[in-house]
């Protein structure tokens, strides 16, 4: 009996480590490819526009770009991460993130990526990308009691979906155009 018990604690033992290997090495990104029909490429970069100057709610934005003839858009955002410091009270860190936009007469595709953590808001210049900042959290003591790494992670996953959430439901959202009327289907009509 205590040899089972044994064996079974090992074989648990061996079945986490893999797990906790992969959580470290999956990057923190959310991308999606959508397809369209009868939306122009002009159409689709005027309303990812209009989101980005007007609905995008994860600022402050910095360095939006648009490209009419590529159909691309960039921009960086801002969100707030949680760690725990080795007290157990919640610190907030800044973290910024990539969101690019291309679209085609097909339709499009955008993705949420690109995290850098600002580790120190008295030097706010200096950002550290994600996978560096949890490599740092990983060599702290406190680790086994915090679990900063899984919980950054996790926020940081939670912040892009987020941010695709908001803007899938925008583009979503967008006023049907059939038969010449905008926002009436011509079945109504």
């Amino acid at each position: 009996m205590k040899h089972f018990f044994f064996a079974l604690m090992i074989l648990a033992g061996l079945l986490a480590r893999p797990a906790a290997a992969q959580e470290a090495a999956t990057p923190v990104e959310y991308s999606e490819r959508v397809t369209t029909e009868n939306i122009s490429q002009q159409v689709l970069q005027a309303r990812v526009l209009d989101w980005a100057q007007s609905k995008f709610t994860f600022g402050p934005q910095t360095g939006l770009q648009s490209d009419p003839v590529a159909g691309t858009v960039r921009l960086n955002g801002t969100v707030l991460l949680k760690p725990l410091a080795a007290n157990g009270k919640e610190q907030e860190v800044t973290a910024q993130f990539e969101f690019i936009f291309q679209s085609t007469d097909q339709g499009y595709t955008y993705s949420v990526g690109s995290f850098r953590v600002m580790p120190d808001k008295k030097t706010p210049t200096v950002l550290v990308p994600l996978d560096e900042y949890l490599t740092q959290l990983r060599a702290d003591k406190a680790i086994e009691r915090t679990k900063n790494d899984r919980r950054i992670t996790a926020q940081a996953n939670a912040r892009a979906n987020d941010v695709a959430l908001s803007f899938r439901s925008y583009m979503n959202s967008m006023p049907s155009i059939e038969d010449g009327n905008v926002g009436i289907a011509a079945s109504e009509q």
